[in-house]
């Protein structure tokens, strides 16, 4: 990523890793071959990467773009390419003279101004182009980029569908050729000798049919004045894939994650299983230790009661004792005063008989 600048979604910066980089670079990469020893001007060139890659067979690139931050970048970063000037402007108002370049190219820009703004763009380009000029333009297909998916791009002001798109298009650049964009998964079969034709099937284990484009994420449309302008020779299809195949790297590399995951979980799946059985086996042990303890103080319970059974028997008996005793100290005190008289007059006797 380049080292002095951020990527916020709003302008795509070499160095980007996932699909973003693929679209972007695809784009450029296309529109190379329609700029061959022309004039070029890339409006909103952002970190100027693009620009660079045009520069490559254009005779002369102006990039041009409405963040001076960025523009300092560009300036900084490919101050070596001398077919490459980097202009601070904006794309409703671009700051070069009438009929001056040969192509405009203007990738994701239109949907990040405002809907009374779009005119305006497409207005100054139809000035800034030659009579035979072209241009190439691209959109994300709002139904598809955002309705489908339920997505808002916090950076787009006004995006459009393709009717909405032609209609734009029409009062300046009523000659159009369109492309769809969007990442395409299949198989490849390239044939060593170069050839103008291509075949493109869609099928499965039963059948196979040739196939229709894929719904767009994005247009491509290369527009004009007249349809003679339109390049004669074109391409009806074009594949791009990265020279360090980084993003087939990064793909592989998410898939091995999913893969170390799915191991992960199936090994944490065995441990949580274990766990549960372990728990299982000791919530078994609680059961039957609280059945022990319930037995045991249902003995207790028992053992309490024959215990206060005995204590009330003991009380009773100490009770009946006690009574006993109680008449036994009667019996004993009644008999000693009945035995006093007896006692008095045998005493009287004895002195009596002693005179």
């Amino acid at each position: 990523m380049s080292a002095d600048l951020e990527f916020t979604g709003e302008r795509y910066v070499p160095g980007t890793a996932g699909e973003i980089a693929h679209e972007h670079w695809h784009r450029y990469a296309f529109a190379r071959a329609f700029v061959a020893g022309r004039r070029v001007v890339d409006v909103a060139c952002g970190e100027g990467y693009g620009s660079v890659v045009l520069a490559d067979a254009a005779s002369h690139v102006t990039g041009i773009d409405i963040d001076a931050g960025t523009l300092a970048h560009a300036r900084a970063a490919y101050a070596n390419r001398a077919n490459v000037v980097f202009v601070e402007g904006s794309a409703a108002s671009l700051p070069l003279p009438d009929d001056s370049v040969d192509v405009a190219v203007s990738f994701e820009t239109i949907e990040h101004l405002d809907a009374a703004d779009q005119p305006r763009m497409l207005a100054e380009f139809a000035r800034v182009l030659k009579g035979d000029g072209l241009l190439l333009l691209s959109s994300p297909n709002r139904p598809e980029y955002s309705d489908a998916r339920g997505y808002a791009n916090p950076f787009h002001r006004h995006e459009l569908d393709r009717d909405e798109l032609a209609r734009l298009l029409e009062p300046h650049f009523p000659a159009q050729r369109w492309y769809r964009q969007r990442r395409y998964l299949g198989s490849a079969l390239w044939c060593e000798e170069p050839s103008g034709s291509y075949e493109a099937s869609v099928g499965d284990a039963t059948m196979a049919r040739p196939a229709e484009p894929p719904a767009a994420m994005y247009f491509v449309v290369m527009a004009a004045r007249t349809t003679g302008a339109l390049p004669a020779s074109f391409r009806s299809l074009s594949l791009f894939t990265d020279s360090d195949d980084r993003e087939l790297d990064r793909i592989d590399g998410e898939a091995r994650e999913v893969l170390r995951l799915d191991t992960l979980l199936k090994t944490r799946d065995a441990e949580l299983r274990d766990q549960i059985r372990h728990s299982n086996e000791l919530q078994a042990m609680v059961t039957h230790r609280d059945h022990i303890i319930s037995e045991r103080a249902a003995a207790d319970e028992a053992l309490q009661a024959q215990l206060r059974a005995a204590i009330t028997e003991r009380d009773r008996l100490a009770g009946q004792v006690a009574a006993q005793e109680r008449i036994m100290t009667y019996r004993e005190s009644v008999r000693w005063w009945c035995t006093l008289p007896l006692l008095r007059a045998r005493r009287l006797w004895n002195r009596m008989r002693a005179a």
